[in-house]
């Protein structure tokens, strides 16, 4: 039997942001950059990737660590950190790995013979001269590399472009020759940053970081993280080097825009950057991007949602939830950990993560401890919702909880609807289960605890019955 799939897609206790998802040989490979659980910084890891087969999203295998961060000369002491990669397959075949170190304005280039081997350090992405790309006068410093190749081309993404800074212009898209390092045609920007936008069409979603490129058909799609940061916006063009337009936003990782369940400027989880691309599997587009969990923005998790590519080749944004490469709704049935969670809030909405107020995504123990995840620091009005369930004949529901609190867990199947029961809760430093009679309609449901009391519970899990 299948394994149901869920949000985040890996489990609970591993942090891989800035998800590159490609399809090699009949399995989904997802390549990102590697965060620790409270970790201080982004991206403390070595390179590692997950896989699945493409006819069972929610079985991912390991593949351990595909590169460490020692392996670049520059970082034999591995005093700097893997920022986001990409990968592409070359005219020989071969697989190679694009990436920048934090402290570094140049891209390097790692090669291996398998999707997920081990990667080794081929070189730096330079001009026919050997100056590195980035280190030329009048280059931009390299950021966040996408790759796609072509035939004998390679077409390099790169940029970062925040507020203020005049020095950054915007996306750039450089070209390599079929050796994968030297470029051939010199960069150029594409996408523009905040502040050269005026009249481009991309004033409020100016490019700012993540460059992922994608082709459907005959059109190229700039995926890319806007100024604001939480959501991913693509860009369309029939050359893959100029006349990009603004196409509109793939996802939010706080789900603001969405209007369809809610007020369009309402979040409904706590966002911050973000980084993904798509991916086609089975005939179906996914959006993978990243969530942020421990109260801070150096905790991140893979997530997927499934998307709609309309004839027109425009892309209306998906909605963020707990059962993204599940193919649908998950059972309305059975015990859900809480950290499915795909919504949280309280009645003091934000869009950006951190502060001690905000219930947030958590584990005991350190980083790598494969211990469960679960909601933490629910004080009164936090609210942990779940997205979707296909309920049939639901009549109660149980919860697992902890911690010095004194009130009730509210269920509802809307974040401002109805009670639908009221489940008391009472001081414990053990997970203790509590439940109550509910009738939840059938059909496709979702699921929203809200904590009314005093003190800070913790939610590890829920149960339909």
């Amino acid at each position: 039997m299948k394994k149901q799939a869920f949000n985040p897609y890996l489990p609970s206790w591993e942090y891989i942001p800035d998800g590159e998802p490609y399809v090699f040989d009949g399995r989904v490979y997802v390549y990102g950059s590697h965060d620790f659980y409270n970790g201080y910084v982004f991206c403390m890891g070595d390179y590692v990737c997950w896989s699945a087969p493409v006819d069972d999203l929610g079985d991912w295998r390991y593949e351990g660590v595909i590169y460490p961060k020692t392996a670049d000369p520059m970082n034999m002491d591995g005093k700097m950190c893997l920022y986001a990669p990409d990968v592409t397959v070359g005219p020989d075949g071969r697989y190679y790995l694009y990436y920048v170190l934090d402290k570094a304005c140049v891209v390097s280039v790692a090669v291996c013979d398998t999707p997920a081997g081990r990667y080794e350090f081929y070189g730096y992405v330079h001009y026919e001269d050997g100056t590195r790309l980035g280190e030329r006068e009048g280059d931009e410093p390299q950021f966040d590399p996408g790759v796609l190749t072509e035939g004998e081309n390679t077409y390099l993404y790169t940029g970062f472009c925040g507020r203020g800074d005049r020095s950054r212009s915007g996306a750039q898209a450089t070209v390599l020759g079929p050796d994968m390092l030297t470029v051939t045609v010199p960069p150029k920007i594409v996408i523009p940053g905040c502040e050269y936008s005026q009249g481009t069409g991309f004033e409020g979603h100016e490019y700012f970081e993540a460059a992922s490129m994608r082709k459907v058909g005959d059109t190229y799609y700039l995926i890319y993280s806007s100024i604001v940061m939480h959501e991913l916006c693509y860009a369309v063009s029939k050359n893959p080097t100029e006349g990009f337009a603004y196409g509109g936003v793939l996802v939010s990782n706080c789900d603001l825009h969405i209007s369809t369940y809610k007020p369009a400027g309402l979040p409904m989880a706590y966002g911050a950057n973000n980084h993904g691309s798509m991916v086609e599997i089975n005939g179906d587009w996914y959006i993978f991007y990243h969530r942020h969990t421990n109260g801070t923005w150096y905790s991140r998790q893979g997530c997927a949602e499934k998307l709609e590519i309309l004839p027109d080749g425009t892309i209306p944004q998906a909605e963020i939830t707990s059962c993204g490469l599940n193919g649908g709704p998950l059972a309305g049935r059975g015990e859900y950990p809480a950290y499915l969670a795909c919504h949280l809030f309280t009645g003091n909405p934000s869009v950006y993560v951190g502060g001690d107020a905000f219930p947030k995504i958590m584990q005991d123990g350190r980083d790598g401890e494969e211990e469960p995840g679960y909601i933490g620091n629910m004080k009164d009005t936090a609210t942990a919702g779940f997205k979707y369930f296909e309920c049939h004949g639901v009549s109660g529901i149980k919860i697992r909880t902890r911690g010095y609190a004194r009130g009730v867990f509210e269920v509802r199947c809307a974040w401002d609807g109805e009670i639908m029961a009221r489940i008391p809760i009472e001081d414990t430093n053990v997970w203790e289960e509590y439940g109550a009679r509910v009738r939840i309609p059938d059909g496709k449901q979702a699921i929203y605890l809200t904590y009314r009391g005093e003190g800070n519970a913790s939610l590890l899990s829920f149960t339909l019955l």
